[in-house]
């Protein structure tokens, strides 16, 4: 593999119609990572990659990210075990967002406990009558149950 996995953004015509691989990271090089399921098409997550990530989910076919919670590269699935196999791996057309098709090991995605990182709804219009208990679940219930898989480790999620 070469020592830089990507090529440099020369022009707007390379990046944007051109074969190679460019990709562009934010000020903090991080890029959206959009996850949905290989078969159903089903929105599962949105996490970042930064350059690491986006080179080892290209080499390894699993879905890696950035937690930017925890400012650490992560392999999804390492302690929980719902591994995201990647079965496609798109990139945006000005390369600064990408979109993994995956098959999750386990069928869980959500460090919640839920198959989907979006299991509840926001009510809109007419239905909306304020934040207080407004949100609606719609996934049935859990697929796992993080105590027993994470236990006493720190809640990713800072408030």
């Amino acid at each position: 593999m070469p020592t830089t996995p990507f090529a440099p953004r020369l022009t707007v015509e390379q990046v944007e119609e051109g074969r190679d691989l460019a990709p562009k990271f934010d000020a903090s090089g991080l890029m959206p990572a959009i996850t949905t399921d290989f078969t159903s098409g089903e929105l599962l997550m949105v996490g970042y990659m930064n350059a690491e990530a986006l080179q080892k989910t290209i080499t390894t076919g699993e879905a890696h990210y950035f937690s930017r919670s925890r400012q650490v590269l992560w392999h999804k699935g390492a302690t929980s075990g719902f591994v995201q196999k990647v079965r496609e791996l798109r990139i945006d057309d000005d390369q600064d967002c990408v979109w993994l098709r995956v098959e999750t090991t386990g069928g869980a995605n959500c460090h919640v406990g839920y198959r989907s990182c979006f299991y509840r709804a926001i009510p809109t219009g007419d239905d909306y009558t304020g934040a207080d208990g407004c949100l609606e679940w719609k996934e049935e219930g859990k697929v796992f149950d993080p105590q027993a898989v994470y236990g006493d480790a720190p809640n990713p999620t800072k408030l």
